[in-house]
């Protein structure tokens, strides 16, 4: 099959990008004939090492780039069996030039939470990221019929290939938040809540990895807090699964999350995990099964429920095992074979039942 995926650039940024390059370069593995259109990133040389053909198309939001993108689209289209939108302007700019092209757009529905996401309706399948996703979209008009799930996954990715990288010394109790520092993550909630666990658990200490435009307001706010020694924040990193795999508990405090890539990785590395009870992250975690869930924009419960994990006999181990356990549901084999699928509903040749492409 000739696949195109398109999306404005592949920088390690955000999650639309990481589940765009997975997916690339593992249908590569397959023996796709796979493109990434972007405007280039960081990803480009691991992209190209896969066997993925990177072609550059500028689609920023500006009217004479985006014209020209538009026009540029559609003399590629023609190329492909199936292209795959990933973002609102790639999906917007894609949609007249497959029209145009006559073939099948398919479009992922990452982040419903904003209210643009409305833009992804536009493809012949729409890829929502959990069931919670495929809701929010049927509710603002996008019908059933045109609606898949394949829930997010990343085990397997090659963003990630090395698996012998040892744990990070974090000590013990450690307590790992992973993700960008920005409101909708709820870093300030679980600030609080470690304020509790701190003054209950002698020597427990929260580890905070990544950045974003909060990042020196949430430092400030931690430095004046009673325990400040006992918190460090370490940036962004490449490669967070040596993180996890040192850390006791990942806490994902966050108030809105589609479904959230990190959560597969801290099964992966088999960390104990408590999250909000909120959008897909009940399904990530198998509805409570692979991790704690709390009520989101609560500090006061997200600290009992670190608490009672820490201080339990035997629960941290328990959740250690469980998270393990849901590597399998978490796996990008799972999300390629799923996704394939769509490709193929969309096809003039496609048989419902028959063997897949």
């Amino acid at each position: 099959m000739r696949i195109a995926h398109v999306l404005n650039h592949t920088e390690r940024l955000n999650g639309h990008v990481h589940a765009a390059v997975d997916l690339a370069c593992a249908q590569a593995a397959l023996g796709h004939e796979v493109s990434v259109v972007s405007r280039g990133g960081s990803f480009d040389a691991l992209l190209k090492a896969n066997g993925v053909e990177t072609i550059q198309i500028d689609q920023r939001r500006r009217p004479l780039v985006a014209l020209t993108a538009a026009v540029e689209l559609t003399k590629l289209m023609r190329r492909f069996d199936i292209a795959h939108a990933h973002m609102m302007t790639s999906a917007l700019l894609c949609y007249p030039a497959c029209k145009i092209a006559g073939v099948p757009l398919v479009t992922t529905v990452h982040n419903a939470f904003e209210r643009s996401s409305i833009a992804m309706a536009v493809g012949t399948r729409v890829i929502a990221v959990s069931a919670a996703v495929a809701r929010l979209m049927k509710e603002r008009g996008v019908p059933a019929s045109r609606l898949r799930v394949v829930l997010n996954g990343t085990i397997g990715s090659r963003r990630h290939a090395d698996l012998s990288e040892p744990p990070i010394a974090l000590g013990s109790p450690s307590i790992l938040s992973v993700g960008g520092l920005h409101p909708r993550k709820g870093i300030p909630d679980l600030l609080k809540a470690f304020e509790i666990v701190n003054a209950t658990i002698h020597g427990a200490r929260l580890h905070i990895v990544g950045e974003g435009p909060y990042g020196a307001q949430y430092r400030s706010i931690a430095a004046a807090m009673p325990c400040a020694s006992s918190i460090t924040f370490h940036g962004p990193q490449e490669d967070p699964r040596p993180w996890f795999k040192g850390a006791d508990v990942f806490v994902f405090p966050s108030h809105a999350e589609p479904a959230g890539l990190v959560l597969s990785e801290a099964c992966e590395a088999g960390c104990a995990i408590v999250a909000s009870n909120v959008d897909g992250i009940p399904e990530m975690l198998d509805d409570g099964r692979a991790g704690i869930l709390v009520p989101p924009k609560n500090p006061a419960l997200l600290a009992k429920a670190l608490i009672e994990l820490l201080t339990t006999p035997n629960a941290l181990a328990e959740g250690k095992k469980h998270a393990l356990a849901n590597r399998y549901r978490m796996s990008l084999d799972r999300v390629v074979r799923e996704t394939l699928d769509v490709y193929n509903e969309c096809l003039p040749a496609y048989v419902p039942g028959a063997v897949k492409v």
